[in-house]
């Protein structure tokens, strides 16, 4: 019976692509304000698990509630519009749009809700200046690091003050010095904002940071 003290519970999910079984009973639960890693060989199935927990993709079976409510029947514009508001992410490339600015990359989220334009730019500066980049906000992605880069996604993944934000190899293109720092400011932001962070990494050391790890194996979560 699924346990609607947590925040996010996931429960008995099972996902196949074709005759490849990549899930094969996945259960979890995350409190609110946790950091949670979860760390595994390629292909133990990770990246499904957080695609399936941001409803990019639907289970075959099993069931996920965030904040008690069930994610995995929702359709369409009611789907798009939970994920929105409800959901940020943070991928391995930071997908900022080349032709705006660090600020309108963070703002786009807010734009899409149809946030009030000086609410979104307050909370947009505010985010930038928190995560050390108030000289850079109307800098394109292509005149900022790679650092820059993922510290601008991650202001654009908090801005709609989301209930958990997924992180899929966030450091994957960053040095071990900005990886350790992007890992340390998802802690930071925790504790700071009571934050949840779901965080998939190869990188054991950075993993260890974070308040849990679980490890994936063969489509299951091993600890």
């Amino acid at each position: 019976m699924v346990n609607f003290t947590f925040m996010l519970e996931a429960l008995q999910l099972h996902k196949k692509y074709g005759k490849l079984e990549v899930l094969k009973g996945v259960d979890l639960s995350i409190q609110k304000g946790e950091v949670v890693s979860i760390t595994g060989a390629s292909g133990a199935g990770k990246s499904t698990v957080l695609h399936l927990l941001g409803t990019l993709d639907k289970p075959d079976s099993g069931n996920i509630r965030l904040n008690g409510r069930s994610i995995e029947q929702l359709k369409g514009k009611e789907l798009a519009q939970f994920r929105n508001q409800s959901i940020g992410f943070i991928f391995q490339f930071h997908h900022l749009l080349p032709e705006f600015s660090a600020l309108e990359n963070v703002c786009i989220p807010g734009w899409i809700s149809r946030q009030s334009k000086a609410k979104l730019e307050k909370r947009a500066n505010m985010l930038l200046d928190r995560l050390g980049l108030s000289d850079r906000k109307e800098h394109r992605p292509g005149q900022l690091s790679g650092g820059e880069q993922q510290r601008v996604a991650v202001a654009r993944a908090l801005i709609n003050e989301p209930a958990i934000v997924l992180a899929d190899e966030p450091t994957g293109n960053l040095d071990s010095v900005h990886a350790q720092q992007l890992h340390s400011l998802f802690l930071e932001l925790s504790r700071e904002t009571a934050q949840t962070f779901l965080i998939v990494t190869h990188n054991q050391s950075l993993a260890e940071m974070s308040d849990r790890v679980l490890t994936m194996k063969d489509g299951r979560i091993l600890s």
